[in-house]
């Protein structure tokens, strides 16, 4: 049986450690630095998960308006290609027309493939310089691989 506590004081909570050690009970917040250090970490934990998320929708618009261009060797074939990898522009020298058309689709087909892989290169480089070289990031960076460069290792965007 429980004794009653004395009149006039005043019940004291504290939260208690599941368990028990040599010492028996062990109260967790013992005092009021202990609370305030935790509170202080919550605190610290909260505002780096938005600077985060503020750095992540950052790097989202960048993402939205990069672009990728590349040439061919002889410079008579240019891409640019958008942020998801399409082919938003196609410039071809005059002289395409003194060579056969099968060597025109390939230079076009290979020069789209360059123009994919300098976008992955912008994309690699915005999302480190936004979120850091963390799991995260390179997440991100290997997602963007698998869709503009399917047939290449992963390694291609730092060359």
């Amino acid at each position: 049986m429980h004794a009653a506590p004395p009149v006039g004081s005043v019940p004291v909570m504290s939260a208690v450690a599941a368990g028990s050690g040599p010492l028996g009970r062990v109260d967790v917040w013992a005092d009021d630095a202990a609370l305030d250090a935790a509170e202080r970490r919550l605190d610290e934990w909260e505002k780096s998960l938005a600077e985060r998320a503020a750095r992540a929708k950052t790097l989202s618009a960048t993402m939205r308006d990069l672009t990728g261009t590349a040439r061919n060797p002889d410079r008579t074939v240019e891409v640019t290609v958008d942020s998801g990898g399409l082919l938003i522009d196609l410039r071809l020298d005059e002289r395409i027309r003194q060579q056969p058309a099968a060597h025109t689709a390939r230079q076009i087909l290979e020069t789209t493939t360059a123009a994919r892989a300098d976008l992955l290169r912008q994309v690699s480089d915005a999302t480190t310089q936004s979120l850091g070289d963390d799991a995260s990031a390179q997440a991100i960076v290997d997602s963007y691989r698998s869709r503009l460069l399917p047939d290449q290792g992963s390694n291609d965007a730092r060359r």
